[in-house]
């Protein structure tokens, strides 16, 4: 049995322990809390987008204004309404214009019956003339009396074209009366539906002249074919071209997207805006009921896809640090830093070429204090990404 001094020197050094590894315990690096993702197999698309938001457009859309102002008449239409091609959409007064095409239609049957009258005096005149160089061959009337018969018998033909001509000039008056009627009415150039009205019966409607920003009479919309405009930075307009795949997002429709194709690269640079050259790009739906009723003026993006490759490596590309590194959780509690080699990349995944396999593990939480090769970290929260 101990004797009571080594047993005192025992207690005390068993306490000296557990205060020095209190203090240990109390001293130790915390681990940090960070974020882990598992690196998995799936799609790695290369995409670009517009650089600011685009629009729905209507493949037909056209802002009316009669050719000539004046008061209106009559308003055929309701905004809203749909309409055919060739149907009447509006008419400004014009009774003085009518005036004068129904006094034209009245010179021209008056000039028909002139026509009538001097061709069959005509007609006459070339018979009494046929009878006269018969009567001359028979020696019974001079040659003077038939020349004076068939003088008489071209003017009378002469007057018959004449009348003819005074029939195809008040025709030509009544053709440029309709046309003057024609630049105080307005019929719709295709089918489509009536946007928007400017002005009610009794207004005074304004032409809109070169130059100068009137407001048209009517819009009209053909809304059965829409597209998508959008502006694309001029940097990535060579990578476009007609016909590649894109998806398509409509703010009015958060968290979708819609399959489709470009259809048009614009040819020319535009700056709207200093310093912000942008290209132009059109792009359709591949099934344009996908979305269900969408409204012209809608604000879209474009998102064209350059690349894709399936099945391959793919690493979060919020874990990517400056130069190609990530920060992997090890097996020992603590991040290691990975150099790798890279390929396609986008907002979300980025190919991994070489440097990591799937099942390895890296860090997505970058932006938090202490974060760095060589710390202890913990778990806060594993997750798979699903594979596409």
């Amino acid at each position: 049995m101990p004797s009571p001094l080594i047993r005192t020197i025992l207690l005390s050094l068993a306490a000296a322990i557990l205060v020095a590894t209190g203090l240990w315990w109390a001293g130790r690096p915390k681990p940090i809390p960070v974020v882990l993702k598992e690196i998995d197999r799936g799609r790695v698309e290369s995409s670009i987008a517009n650089t600011r938001a685009g629009t729905v457009e209507a493949c037909q859309r056209t802002k009316l204004s009669t050719i000539m102002g004046g008061r209106i008449e009559l308003l055929a239409v309701k905004e809203g309404e749909r309409v055919k091609k060739g149907q009447l959409l509006m008419k400004l007064w014009n009774d003085d214009q009518q005036a004068q095409s129904t006094l034209a239609l009245t010179q021209v049957e008056t000039a028909k019956k002139r026509v009538a009258e001097a061709c069959t005096v005509a007609a006459n005149a070339e018979r009494e003339a046929e009878r006269q160089s018969t009567l001359r061959a028979k020696g019974f009337v001079s040659s003077a009396k038939e020349d004076a018969a068939r003088s008489e018998a071209q003017a009378k033909r002469a007057g018959c074209d004449a009348a003819k001509a005074d029939v195809a000039q008040t025709q030509a008056k009544v053709n440029a009366t309709r046309v003057e009627q024609g630049r105080t009415i307005l019929y719709a150039p295709f089918d489509g539906t009536i946007a928007k009205i400017v002005g009610e019966v009794g207004e005074y409607s304004t032409p809109s002249p070169p130059g100068v920003p009137t407001p048209p009479a009517i819009d009209l919309i053909d809304d059965s074919c829409l597209y998508v405009k959008a502006p694309m930075d001029e940097v990535d307009a060579p990578k476009i071209l007609a016909g590649q795949i894109v998806r398509i997002s409509f703010d009015a429709l958060p968290k979708k997207s819609f399959p489709g194709k470009v259809r048009r690269v614009a040819p020319y640079v535009s700056t709207v805006e200093k310093q912000a050259r942008t290209v132009d790009i059109e792009a359709t739906l591949d099934n344009p009921d996908a979305p269900g009723k969408l409204l012209v003026g809608y604000s879209a993006d474009i998102e064209v896809i350059l690349a894709i490759r399936e099945n391959v490596v793919r690493v979060p590309t919020s874990a990517l640090l400056e130069g190609g590194r990530v920060l992997v959780g090890g097996a020992d509690g603590k991040l290691a830093e990975r150099k790798m080699k890279t390929g396609l990349a986008n907002w979300e995944y980025t190919e991994v070429i070489e440097g990591l396999a799937a099942g390895d593990r890296v860090v997505t939480s970058l932006e938090r204090d202490g974060v760095k090769a060589g710390a202890t970290f913990s778990t806060e929260e594993t997750a798979t990404p699903a594979s596409k």
